[in-house]
């Protein structure tokens, strides 16, 4: 069912835009098995490592593969409006609209243009974001406090080693306190990405690199993982918190499985397990792979929680079905009770769906303020990409 649904848009554009073209049938049919074998390209990936998640094949031909399935849907999607608008004209009277066969190549070019600009704009390294949060009893030895968070990594064949590297060149030069990883970090065995998630122990930061599991952790191999993660230097909070001291100040960081460990079998999601423990006055930051829990955590006294998974949402349009599926936190800064929540667009995305028009992926750069500190919660700056 999940190949059939991804390849009724292929079906459609076959039907309404490329079989009404004058051209040869052997031509139109051979573009329509080609269009098919895209739009099949989950299929495909779960034939070539047994996961739709891990697409073991060269780079070059999993970016084509995302190029070609997003134009499909993006074609899809723009046939759909001309064909009700059509459709409408020939409801009122008089009307009626038959779409010329020069719009038919208008849109296939804008749509594998649009599909080229969207996975460009996922591959690539991302440039830096600046956020400054406001926390309320903000002890003064952490005024300017600052913490680096990428999320959803999704180290793979289209996020290989030499991604992994830049990324880690660009972190490091930042020189900030603390380097957090909020989950997703890997599509793929053990086996298949040790190479690929090697260049993460290299990241440095004075009080550390902490991460937690996202939902794709579970997909594979989650114990191992877990432990290279460890011996990656990459210490890794899952349901329990570290302090974070200077002097006699504290700031406590907490972690928390993803909502989803319970479904693999792993200890589930537990912030009560997590902050347990915790000093009484120190303010909280949470990190939680999925944002749609963000009112509990609020509930708790945490002041911040860092979030991943959705991407941004990653197409204008389909964010808003994206924020539906995570209690309506899709991108940005929110305001959940007295707690600050940020939804990290994502450091890459999952290599299954490459495609970014509109919200951009992002190196987030977190300084922290005292409340009152600034004239507004959270301010949000772009920019400030690191020079290459």
């Amino acid at each position: 069912m999940f190949h059939l649904i991804f390849g009724l848009p292929s079906l459609y554009v076959v039907v309404r835009v490329l079989w009404p073209l004058p051209w040869p049938f052997a031509v139109k049919a051979g573009v329509a098995v080609l269009l098919l074998v895209a739009s099949q390209y989950h299929l495909w990936s779960r034939l070539s490592s047994g996961s739709v998640f891990a697409p073991e094949f060269p780079r070059v031909l999993v970016i084509l593969f995302n190029w070609a399935f997003g134009a499909i849907f993006l074609l899809a999607a723009m046939q759909v409006a001309l064909d009700i608008v059509a459709l409408a004209g020939k409801l009122v009277p008089g009307g009626g609209w038959s779409l010329p066969v020069s719009w038919r190549y208008a849109e296939a070019a804008l749509a594998m243009l649009l599909s080229a600009v969207a996975v460009q704009q996922a591959v690539r390294v991302p440039p830096l974001k600046d956020v400054a949060v406001e926390i309320e009893n903000l002890p003064l030895a952490f005024e300017g406090y600052t913490l680096l968070q990428l999320t959803d990594l999704h180290l793979s064949r289209l996020f290989p080693a030499c991604w992994a590297r830049e990324v880690v060149a660009r972190s490091n030069a930042l020189g900030v306190d603390l380097i957090v990883i909020t989950g997703d970090l890997i599509d793929g065995s053990l086996a298949a990405r040790r190479a690929d998630v090697e260049p993460l122990r290299d990241l440095r930061a004075r009080d550390g690199v902490w991460s937690i599991p996202g939902n794709h952790e579970y997909f594979f191999e989650y114990a191992a993982w877990m432990r290279r993660y460890a011996e990656l230097g990459l210490a890794v909070l899952a349901n329990r918190h570290t302090v974070l001291r200077r002097g006699n100040d504290a700031l406590v960081l907490a972690g928390v499985t993803d909502l989803s460990a319970a479904h693999s079998g792993q200890p589930a999601h537990d912030i009560d397990a997590a902050l347990a423990g915790a000093p009484a006055r120190a303010p909280i930051l949470l990190l939680d792979h999925q944002p749609r829990d963000a009112a509990k955590a609020a509930a708790k006294g945490v002041a911040l929680q860092l979030s991943g998974h959705t991407h941004g949402g990653m197409v204008v349009g389909l964010d808003r079905l994206v924020a539906r599926a995570n209690g309506g936190f899709v991108s940005g800064a929110y305001a959940v009770g007295g707690m600050t929540l940020y939804v990290n667009n994502g450091t890459a995305l999952w290599p299954g769906f490459a495609l970014r028009l509109g919200p951009p992926s992002e190196l987030t750069r977190i300084t922290l303020r005292a409340r009152g500190s600034t004239s507004h919660d959270v301010i949000e700056t772009l920019g400030s990409t690191l020079a290459h």
